[in-house]
């Protein structure tokens, strides 16, 4: 998909190495054919502290501003490019799976915070040994569940839903987690993953995270991404 990029479009990111929230809305801005300026801002720096304000009330990242209008949280972000820019695109037309789509974007806007905790997203990084807990383990068994049960329904064996879609993005993140540790994975659940990291929008941020040169202290970022 190519459209043409309003010129007063602008997405405010965290590192592109860490910020899994900022990667979510920058795959759904390239997915509808945009490319927008995009404004970095390193976390956990005086440099962010000095300029966050400046660009979110909630001095949270992503932000997309559209002029003078602004659009905070990254699930917003996908939504609204989806309608404005997207026709519609970035959902199915099926009603049972959108329904489906839109369910499993909000159980990962508003879930899995062990699996945030103990898996932060790191582009960098490869096949880090980890100690995975229990609570860690439910929710990868989770994450390859709904990944298996929406492939199923769709009858894909590439995106989740069919075409890409909204879903896709937000799971994005866990992709690139799982890159990133050493785990027992299902096949379908690998084989995913795969899929997202040879897909072409996906290699462009790691190539531009693996540029940066910002090292968070223990990579603890929740706390500056919507």
């Amino acid at each position: 998909m190519q459209v043409d990029t309003p010129p007063d479009l602008k997405l405010v990111c965290g590192n592109r190495n860490y910020s899994s929230w900022s990667l979510r809305a920058w795959l759904c801005l390239r997915k509808a054919g945009l490319n927008s300026e995009v404004v970095v801002l390193p976390m956990d720096t005086p440099e962010f502290e000095a300029r966050i304000a400046e660009y979110s009330p909630t001095r949270r990242v992503p932000v997309l501003w559209i002029g003078d209008e602004l659009i905070w949280d990254s699930l917003a972000i996908a939504e609204t490019v989806n309608e404005r820019f997207a026709n519609a695109s970035l959902w199915p037309e099926d009603p049972v799976l959108r329904a489906l789509g839109r369910a499993m974007a909000a159980e990962m806007h508003s879930g899995f915070a062990a699996l945030r905790h103990a898996l932060p997203m790191n582009c960098r990084a490869t096949a880090r040994p980890v100690v995975i807990e229990d609570e860690v383990q439910v929710d990868i068994q989770r994450i390859s569940e709904l990944w298996s049960a929406a492939m199923e329904r769709s009858g894909s064996d590439g995106w989740l839903l069919g075409d890409f879609s909204i879903a896709d993005a937000m799971f994005a993140p866990v992709a690139v987690r799982f890159k990133a540790y050493v785990l027992d994975l299902p096949e379908h659940t690998q084989a995913y993953v795969d899929y997202w990291l040879a897909d072409p929008d996906l290699q462009a941020w790691m190539s531009l995270a693996r540029q940066e040169s910002w090292i968070i202290e223990h990579e603890e970022v929740g706390a500056l991404s919507n």
